[in-house]
């Protein structure tokens, strides 16, 4: 057997210095300082400094100096681009972080003013416009104005038949929903401006769908129906308004010709008598060989007759073309 002692391992290593983790600690604390006195706001954003949780101000995009350590802390708000909240569904990869929502199916759930259920999905566009009001003014802003913008929504609804929210009113309820959000977010001073409301799909529960089908269905029907009359209503009376107008046209410039004629045979008679009255026998020998000029050469047979004549002589037809000769 080996009788020797066991090794013994010397596991006390030498200390370091003092200084060496002074220096360490130092350089460490250096770090931190450095790495919290700076920060950058994106382009679509503005940056609101607090200042040991007080409001200090607002900065613009780009790269900024703080107090470090926790004294002046940083919230960035995108206060520069469009932020779209969704009720009643969501788009997967939304960008905006105040969107998520489990509640879908409540959300779109209404009763109508008839006492009608529908199902209605909208979409509210809005811009962060007063950053320290949406920060310090109202506790969760973002959860407040989908609260009233469902309110509003809801309340627009309540007022209007099922027939108008799913056919023929959906654009006067996003008018009416917006100015109700508008009138809310500046009461409650959200700090938001709600740009627009839009309605996306609005049906009936799935147990009354085919009803409201064939009625939807129905009421195209009578608007095609309406719309085929009106066409055919401003075809045929601007036509009849146009041949009216022709007749009447007619009419006056006949009854213009009519009269201008009457008036210049008054017109020759008037002067013909005055002429007559200054000499008769001669007025009446021009009258007379003047129709004769006009009738003779109508009459196919012309016979002279004389008193001194004791037969009579009818006049060769001068007229009639001349025998050729053989």
């Amino acid at each position: 057997m080996n009788n020797q002692p066991p090794a013994v391992i010397n596991l006390n290593f030498p200390k370091p210095p003092l200084k060496l983790i002074g220096a360490v600690l130092v350089a460490v604390a250096v770090l931190i300082i450095l790495w919290t006195t700076y920060y950058t706001v994106a382009a679509e954003s503005e940056g609101v400094v607090l200042r040991f949780g007080k409001f200090l101000k607002t900065v613009e995009p780009g790269l900024h100096f703080k107090l470090p350590l926790g004294i002046d802390e940083v919230s960035v708000l995108p206060t520069r681009r469009q932020l779209k909240l969704e009720f009643g569904f969501y788009t997967s990869g939304y960008t905006n972080p105040y969107q998520p929502t489990q509640q879908q199916v409540e959300e779109k759930s209404m009763v109508t003013g008839d006492l009608n259920a529908a199902l209605v999905e909208w979409v509210v566009q809005y811009r962060i416009d007063d950053p320290k009001e949406f920060l310090f003014d109202v506790r969760n802003p973002d959860q407040t104005l989908r609260d009233l913008s469902e309110a509003a929504m809801r309340e627009v609804i309540g007022d209007r038949t099922v027939d108008e929210v799913i056919t023929i009113g959906r654009q006067d309820i996003e008018i009416s929903a917006l100015t109700r959000m508008q009138e809310l977010a500046k009461r409650y001073k959200l700090g938001v401006r709600v740009d627009q409301v839009q309605l996306k799909n609005v049906n009936p529960p799935a147990e009354v769908q085919a009803s409201f089908n064939e009625v939807n269905k129905a009421q195209q029907d009578r608007e095609n129906a309406i719309n085929i009359a009106n066409g055919d209503y401003n075809e045929a009376v601007p036509k009849a308004k146009g041949q009216a107008d022709q007749t009447i046209r007619g009419a006056e410039g006949y009854r213009f010709k009519r009269v201008n004629e009457a008036e210049g045979d008054v017109a020759s008679f008037n002067a013909m008598l005055g002429q007559y009255v200054k000499a008769p026998e001669i007025t009446r020998t021009r009258l007379y060989l003047e129709t004769m000029g006009d009738v003779l050469p109508s009459v196919s047979s012309k016979i002279i007759i004389d008193d001194s004549m004791k037969q009579l002589l009818p006049i060769l037809p001068l007229s009639a073309k001349p025998v050729e000769a053989k």
